[in-house]
């Protein structure tokens, strides 16, 4: 396993006071020169961040003071009344098209997204990989997102993500950064003050650190991620994104990799999920690398199910949902469905 494959984010990367807002990008040398001067600060909150986790336990575990600490998720879900369309799939070369068209066949933005609401965005801005190279949430499709939310009238836009490898650049080199300042959304990134324990309930995460204060922030939530082949769970995308909010050692999952990515859609119930498959990393992921593994999808999925969402995408990679193990297990508990033809889905193209 390389270093690029390890999902354990670079402890203490972003100390307190080093933050990006507003879509302003902070100069490198002034954040190394932070990032140095809040060294022993980071160090000591690294030191807190361990003492969430018992060893001796085998899993999660936290003292009586921090359960009773522990924040809960709400539902960031809408009521759109009797039978609305769960799931458009949209097809097409111009990502803005597609992001208007599907919103469209959903019955519009207005439906998810009121005047007033302060909304985030979460992408996948795991590596610090350029757009092309599928590993990451194209730009593009966050920009489309994000200008439909703010003519709906939202207050506020956040985007925010927990990268595995180095946050500012993640989000610089993927193009997020450009992305989010030309919408006029802020850019939030971790830092230790950001992370509290979250009561998840899961079959696998019970109480775990995650990276709290945007969602504390947000009226509605977003997620959309990228189509790609993943080397421990087979495919990620709506489910497997939410990942990218754990802060703690969560490498130390691999083993169980499907029971946590199940955990996901009953941990988060965000107002819409989105898959963007507009390019689709077919192999070697999560991190990618090569545009030889990179194929053009022009698609984009959206909708409410993100079983369905993820059924349908796992065929783009040319593979059988029927095998797919947290699609499944999901499916159990009743956190969706991967039977997404017979729910009222809609597809269009542009």
């Amino acid at each position: 396993m390389t270093a690029h494959d390890d999902p354990t984010p670079p402890q203490g990367k972003i100390p307190d006071g080093i933050d990006i807002q507003d879509g302003i990008d902070i100069p490198r040398r002034r954040a190394l020169r932070q990032l140095a001067a809040a060294g022993l600060a980071v160090s000591a909150a690294g030191l807190g961040a361990w003492r969430l986790f018992d060893p001796r336990k085998g899993d999660q575990y936290f003292r009586e003071a921090q359960l009773s600490e522990a924040k809960i998720l709400p539902s960031f879900a809408v009521d759109r009344g009797a039978n609305p369309v769960t799931m458009a799939i949209a097809r097409g070369t111009d990502p803005a098209a597609l992001v208007r068209a599907a919103f469209g066949e959903l019955g519009g933005i207005e439906q998810f997204v009121s005047k007033g609401d302060v909304v985030l965005i979460k992408p996948n801005v795991a590596f610090d990989r350029p757009a092309a190279l599928g590993a990451t949430t194209h730009p593009d499709v966050l920009k489309a997102v994000a200008i439909a939310v703010r003519d709906a009238g939202a207050r506020r836009i956040v985007v925010a993500d927990n990268p595995i490898n180095q946050p500012e650049g993640c989000f610089y080199k993927s193009g997020i950064t450009a992305a989010a300042g030309e919408v006029g959304a802020d850019l939030i990134l971790p830092r230790p003050s950001a992370f509290a324990p979250v009561r998840i309930d899961g079959d696998v995460l019970s109480t775990w650190p995650m990276f709290y204060e945007p969602f504390a922030q947000a009226d509605k939530v977003i997620g959309i991620a990228p189509l790609k082949d993943h080397n421990l769970c087979s495919a990620s995308m709506t489910m497997k994104n939410w990942y990218g909010m754990l802060g703690g050692r969560r490498n130390q999952f691999h083993q169980r990799i499907h029971g946590i990515v199940a955990d996901f859609p009953h941990m988060i119930k965000p107002t819409l999920a989105i898959l963007d498959a507009t390019r689709v990393l077919m192999r070697n992921g999560p991190t990618g690398g090569s545009l030889g593994d990179v194929k053009r999808g022009d698609t984009l999925v959206m909708g409410t199910d993100m079983v369905a969402i993820d059924t349908f995408g796992y065929a783009l990679l040319e593979r059988d949902a029927a095998n797919l193990e947290y699609l499944h297990l999901a499916e159990a508990r009743g956190l969706g469905s991967t039977q997404w033809q017979s729910s009222n889905w809609r597809e269009v193209s542009v």
